[in-house]
């Protein structure tokens, strides 16, 4: 099992006293396996710190307004690509099937494509089967880390570690596209709302990006519990 990407899967779960508690075995995972740089190691442990020391409402209220809110930020990797259209169905299926093939178990609240559920799927393969298939993402990780950096949000981390394990790196044309979509900020309600505001439904021929399964996406997948981080041991 790759440590290293249920760690990370573990920093992207909804803040709760169980992942405070397990702070510091993520933490020495990640400084153990020594799969991503020195500097971007440190700016991880940043983010271990504040989850071990910080105050859990205020770290479960900058999440929620962090992922919850924001869909620029969503965790639901599809949501950057697919958005509201057919394929997003047929993608989930597929994802789905590659999850039940290993064995990994869903809750029926949860969608496939959560990032954290995607990490702990990385986790059960091979690590450069792992790192070839998060290259399939990667202009996604890249883009969300772009817009946690303006926020100045310790998650950025998490993105920079996923986009240097991605074995495809992504295209600059890629990314840019994403990051010329609406990003606005949490706190503008207006904006939020506009940027959630369901698409218009169509039927018969030509209606492929009628499909509506927007509002199930929007289903918190943050209270998957972050999955168990044994203590690591130096072979």
């Amino acid at each position: 099992m790759n440590k290293t990407f249920k760690a990370l899967s573990a920093l992207l779960t909804y803040p709760t006293a169980e992942l405070q508690q397990a702070a510091t075995d993520i933490g020495a995972v990640l400084a153990v396996e020594q799969h991503v740089s020195a500097r971007i190691r440190a700016d991880l442990q940043r983010l271990v710190d504040e989850l071990a020391g910080g105050d859990l409402y205020d770290l479960q209220e900058r999440y929620v307004l962090l992922f919850d809110r924001t869909r620029s930020l969503s965790l639901h990797l599809f949501e950057h690509v697919h958005g509201e259209s057919r394929d997003r169905g047929q993608a989930m299926i597929d994802l789905k099937a590659q999850y039940e093939e290993a064995d990994l178990a869903m809750s029926a609240a949860e969608l496939p494509d959560f990032l954290p559920l995607f990490l702990e799927f990385l986790a059960t393969r091979p690590l450069k089967d792992a790192c070839e298939t998060l290259g399939q993402p990667a202009h996604i990780l890249a883009a969300l880390a772009e817009r946690l950096r303006k926020r100045q949000s310790a998650y950025e981390a998490v993105f920079r570690a996923l986009v240097a394990l991605s074995a495809a790196k992504p295209k600059d044309e890629e990314v840019s596209a994403l990051l010329q979509l609406p990003d606005p900020e949490p706190t503008d309600l207006a904006a939020l709302d506009a940027a959630w505001e369901d698409e218009p439904v169509n039927f018969g021929p030509g209606s492929g990006d009628g499909c509506k399964d927007g509002l199930i996406a929007r289903v918190r997948g943050g209270m998957r519990p972050a999955p168990d981080m044994p203590r690591p041991t130096r072979s």
